[in-house]
């Protein structure tokens, strides 16, 4: 099926004149900065069919005549053409807001024929555009929004339905076409497990390239503390759900667990082309916790860290190294982490955070690296 990029006009493709908000001659046409550069590489190496949807005020009555606009229409898709970026469609609105036509962007009375799911696949498309309502209309039609925010709350008073409601459907909100450049190349690394024993019941959902929002529960309170450090310092979404038999003790839970969040790891990376593979040390008021790591396909842990307290909260201590030995088998990673200092709450929180920080950096892609960080041809 197709993949599409909604495409916006006026503040995405070209600056929206700040006086009048209407390109009506060329004197007024400026382009956004570097739109050519990456809407060429966005045209020449992904597979998104290009659509330019537009809101154009009254065109064709005496506020805005056809013979204004036409010449810097003409002008952008020329522009465009010529840097190998075709549109297969321009689909323009010429209604006011207050006629509340079904055709006018946030509503998809103009891109009914997308609307066929044996065709399209929209819950892989993208509306790009500097408008609310053009992460509504993402919204309307069951794809996701990429938001150029230089002024937020643009159309806000076009909208038909809260502005909370749109926070799930903008996949990423920037100012820049390298950013978004980038996130297309980059595809979405997602991954979720259910894993159930007789001991445990897991679910764990991850977003490698998330922003650290967490929501963890695993029955100890401790644990729960932690898994949010590598969220949050990992620049990573955490769903954790955990039922587990704590009435044996913690060993199964903690274990599971950390299996179960290894593997899914190691799926979230998907064929690992572009990642640095390696990753971090970082102080922590007394302690010095320090943490490497190599995402090369076999698992191994070296640990060099001695506590003094039987738990630290709710946790046993003697589990914090079988933790990371559970995560380095399901993910298929080295770890060695080493850590000293004398208070023990410390000394694992920073561990954890470290550990956050070895996950970020080694994960990290660049989009004009996309190769394997490997001689073998494999990881």
């Amino acid at each position: 099926m197709k993949k599409v990029l909604f495409i916006d006009r006026d503040g995405t493709l070209a600056i929206e004149p700040p006086v009048d908000y209407q390109l009506d001659s060329l004197e007024k046409l400026e382009f956004y900065p570097k739109v050519f550069q990456y809407m060429s590489k966005i045209a020449d190496e992904l597979d998104f069919e290009l659509v330019m949807v537009t809101n154009q005020d009254g065109l064709g009555t005496d506020s805005f005549p056809e013979d204004t606009f036409w010449p810097a229409q003409n002008k952008v898709i020329e522009a465009f053409k010529n840097e190998g970026v075709v549109f297969s469609n321009i689909v323009i609105d010429k209604t006011f807001p207050n006629e509340n036509a079904p055709t006018r962007k946030p509503r998809t009375g103009l891109l009914t024929e997308y609307l066929n799911s044996e065709v399209y696949d929209l819950a892989n498309s993208f509306v790009i555009g500097d408008r609310l309502t053009d992460i509504e209309l993402a919204k309307n039609l069951g794809s996701k929004g990429i938001y150029i925010n230089n002024v937020d709350g643009l159309a806000y008073e076009e909208l038909s339905v809260k502005r909370a409601e749109l926070n799930d459907v903008i996949a990423i909100e920037t100012t820049e076409w390298k950013v978004i450049y980038e996130f297309l190349k980059l595809e979405s690394r997602t991954a979720e497990i259910t894993r159930n024993t007789n001991e445990t019941k897991i679910y764990i959902k991850v977003n490698l390239d998330g922003s650290g929002k967490n929501e963890i529960s695993t029955g100890l309170h401790f644990f729960d503390h932690m898994l949010d450090q590598i969220g949050r310092h990992g620049s990573m979404d955490l769903t954790v759900k955990v039922e587990g038999d704590l009435k044996v003790d913690e060993h199964h839970t903690i274990e599971d667990t950390m299996i179960a969040f290894g593997e899914l790891f190691n799926k979230a990376l998907g064929n690992k082309l572009g990642i640095e593979r390696y990753g971090f040390c970082l102080p922590m008021d007394d302690c010095l916790a320090q943490v490497a790591v190599d995402f090369g396909g076999r698992n191994w842990l070296e640990w060099d860290v001695e506590f003094k307290r039987e738990k630290i909260g709710d946790m046993p201590t003697e589990m914090f190294f079988h933790l990371f030995k559970s995560f380095t088998d399901g993910a298929k990673c080295n770890l060695n982490i080493k850590a000293e200092g004398i208070n023990e709450h410390h000394k694992i929180e920073g561990i954890f955070k470290a550990f956050a920080k070895a996950m970020k950096m080694a994960v990290k892609r660049d989009a004009n690296k996309m190769f394997l960080p490997s001689t073998k041809g494999m990881l």
